[in-house]
């Protein structure tokens, strides 16, 4: 299953990038969690940073290495959107990135009001290895 965490691309740079991801009551995921009261997973919020990311590096193939100072927030519920924004930290020169990446709650009906942080965190981004570990 893909799963498709970028909608739209607000702005972008060479070192920060905003992105958009609109939520849908349509998701696959959304059924399950939780039946009821339906909520963005949070691994799905933290997938909506790396994809970010990946866009910002201009490289599909980078994955998840690392995770740091991961904090969790507000909801992030069917008719909402995600406001992402990713910077670059470091290029380690050896194919790895640290990114900072914060998500943001924003609420259509609540137009010109603060958005809630409802995801942050360091996260390091290594390329994909073959199945020999390299």
């Amino acid at each position: 299953m893909h799963f498709n965490l970028v909608d739209k691309i607000i702005e972008q740079s060479d070192c920060r990038i905003v992105t958009l991801k609109q939520v849908s009551l349509s998701e696959e995921y959304l059924q399950d969690h939780f039946p009821g009261f339906p909520v963005l997973p949070g691994v799905m919020m933290l997938e909506a940073l790396v994809a970010s990311a990946r866009q910002l590096l201009h490289n599909p193939r980078l994955v998840l290495g690392k995770i740091r100072a991961l904090r969790y927030g507000g909801m992030v519920r069917p008719g909402d959107s995600l406001l992402v924004t990713v910077t670059l930290h470091k290029d380690h020169g050896d194919g790895t990135y640290t990114c900072k990446g914060t998500g943001k709650v924003v609420h259509p009906e609540k137009t010109g009001t603060e958005e809630e942080t409802a995801i942050t965190g360091k996260i390091l981004l290594r390329p994909v290895q073959n199945m020999s570990g390299n």
